[in-house]
This record gives C-alpha cells, structure tokens and sequence, in this order.
C-alpha cells in the first residue's frame, strides 16, 4: 500500500519522485519486452473500441518510451478514421487539438514533441492519453504539467478518455487533487478497464 500523504506539497513532491522512478522503469524495458506489451495494447484497444475509425480520436506524439499509438492511429485513417494531436499554445493554458494524417506538415514545440504546423482547431470526441501511471480509482499521474487536466476541465463536453499505460505504472493511488480528472477507461498490456463509481472495473 502507498503511504497516506497530507498537504499538496507533499503531495506534489511524492508525485515528482513517484514519476521519475516509473520513467526509470519504463525507459529500462527491453526492446522485445516494449514491443509486445505495444501490442498487447493495441489489441487491448482493438477489442474493445472497435469504433475508434467513426470517431474524431486525439492521440500523443510519443516520448519517453511510451506506448506508441502512431501504428494504430495511421490504420484508423486508412480506413477513413479522422485523427487530432495536441498543440501547447502557451504556458499553462489548456491544449489546443489540431487534425492530423500521415504526411503532415509538423513544426516541434517546446518539450521537443512535434504538432501539427497548421490547421483549424477541433474538438475531440476520444481522447488517448499517455500516463506516466494510474492508480485503481482510474486517476492519471502524468508529466507535471497539469495540460490534460486543464484542457478537460475547459472543453465544454468531456471526450471519452482512454489512458494508455504499461502495466509496471500501476499504482494503490496517486493522491488525487481536486483539479485531478480520472479517466473513463484505462487500457495497459495486462488488462481493459473502465472507471465505474471511484473504482476500476476490469471488462
């Protein structure tokens, strides 16, 4: 069991550590370990959103050894799906959602992630989003920022959130805030799971 926090500074400390320590772990898997549990994801993802092509998805450049979505993604749109990437238009301001398709024009922003270079903002109706870890109450622990959280709490309809994680980033509870918003599905190698009360249910 995790350790009972108190204070957001604390909290906001544990966090920095937790998140250091799950990258380390992330970043120290191997090669051929990586790839299957990618694809274990992705079949995780197939099997149980099979209408991700009939639906506006916004997805992550990936960093850090994260899950990969870009294979999955460019299928989506050969078989007529419509894709977005996120835009940090400015510091501490929520995210922006560009279209995207294999062979756009990227321009790279300032964490070094490329983005669409052009293009009128729209609004997601799926969201996949990269995790650093989860906790069983579906609660994200991601970079520090606060852009996901900022970018839900401003839309004026909540898209379908999916958090994507390996398996190695679940944790008993991330401390959640109360600018914290938990996803509605969370999908690692080992398992598909949907936010049900202020529990995980495994499908």
């Amino acid at each position: 069991m995790e350790e009972e926090l108190t204070g957001r500074r604390a909290i906001l400390t544990w966090r920095r550590d937790k998140r250091a320590k799950l990258i380390g772990a992330r970043r120290a898997l191997g090669a051929a370990a990586h790839r299957a549990a990618s694809r274990a994801i992705e079949q995780q993802l197939a099997a149980h959103f099979p209408d991700l092509a009939t639906r506006l998805v916004a997805f992550y450049w990936p960093c850090q050894r994260e899950f990969d979505p870009l294979p999955l993604v460019k299928r989506l749109v050969a078989r007529g799906g419509t894709a977005a990437l996120p835009v940090v238009v400015a510091k501490n301001l929520p995210l922006e959602f560009r279209p995207w398709r294999p062979g756009a024009r990227m321009a790279v922003g300032t964490y070094g992630i490329p983005y669409p270079a052009e293009g009128s903002a729209v609004t997601p109706e799926t969201l996949l989003v990269p995790m650093v870890g989860f906790d069983r109450a579906g609660y994200r622990l991601g970079y520090g920022g606060g852009y996901y959280d900022r970018t839900l709490a401003a839309l004026p309809e909540k898209p379908l959130c999916i958090g994507l994680c390996f398996a190695l980033g679940r944790i008993d509870s991330i401390h959640p805030l109360p600018h914290d918003v938990p996803m509605d599905f969370i999908i690692t190698e080992e398992m598909a799971a949907r936010r049900i009360g202020r529990r995980l249910q495994v499908l």
